[in-house]
C-alpha cells in the first residue's frame, strides 16, 4: 500500500475508520469514550481533507464530477450531523449503541460510494504525480483540520476560511478536556 498516492491514502483511512467502529463497539465501558473520540477525530480530519483537497479536484477532473461530489457531500453532512449529536449526548446515552450502528452503516455506505463511484474515475483522470501531490496536500490539511465535526462547513472555501480557527478551538478544547481527565 502506498500512502503517497491520495487514493491509496484515503482507502487506508477507510479501513482505519472501520477498525475504529469495531473498537468502539467492543470497548469496555470505561474505554468507550476514548475510543469514540479517536473515531470522531479521524472522521473529522478525513472529511475535512477530502472537502479541501479531493472534492474540488474531482469536480474539475472527473466526468459528472459536480454530481458525484454533491452526492458525497450530502452523505458527509448527514454523518456530521449525527456524529455531532452523538458527541454531545456522550457514550452513556441510552441510544448510543443504536446510533453508532446507524452511523457505521451510513459512513461505510459513504466510503463504499467513494470507492465505487469516485476513486476509480479519479485514478483514471489523474496521473501518479498529481495523486502524490494531493496525498501531501491531504496530510497537510489533516494536520490543520478541526478534530470534531462541524456541520455546514463542507466546501473547500468554508474549510479554508473557518477551518484553522475552528481547528485551534477544537485542539484547545481537546487539551483542556484531557487535562481534566475527560475524553476528547
Amino acid at each position: 500500500m502506498k500512502d503517497n498516492d491520495v487514493v491509496d491514502l484515503l482507502l487506508h483511512q477507510h479501513e482505519e475508520i472501520k477498525g475504529l467502529f469495531d473498537e468502539v463497539e467492543n470497548a469496555a465501558p470505561e474505554d468507550k469514550a476514548e475510543a469514540f473520540q479517536r473515531l470522531v477525530r479521524l472522521l473529522a480530519v478525513h472529511e475535512t481533507a477530502e472537502e479541501e483537497i479531493v472534492h474540488p479536484y474531482a469536480r474539475r477532473k472527473i466526468d459528472h464530477g459536480d454530481e458525484v461530489v454533491d452526492d458525497r457531500l450530502a452523505e458527509e453532512n448527514s454523518a456530521k450531523d449525527m456524529l455531532t449529536l452523538m458527541e454531545e449526548a456522550g457514550v452513556d446515552d441510552p441510544k448510543f449503541a443504536v446510533n453508532l450502528a446507524t452511523l457505521r452503516t451510513a459512513v461505510i455506505a459513504h466510503a463504499e460510494a467513494e470507492e465505487r463511484e469516485e476513486f476509480p474515475r479519479f485514478r483514471q483522470a489523474t496521473g501518479d504525480k498529481e495523486r502524490q501531490a494531493m496525498a501531501v496536500g491531504v496530510k497537510a490539511a489533516e494536520a490543520m483540520a478541526p478534530t470534531h465535526p462541524h456541520p455546514g462547513v463542507e466546501t473547500a472555501t468554508q474549510n479554508l476560511l473557518l477551518g484553522p480557527p475552528v481547528a485551534i478551538m477544537d485542539r484547545a478544547r481537546d487539551v483542556i478536556r484531557k487535562a481534566m481527565g475527560k475524553p476528547g
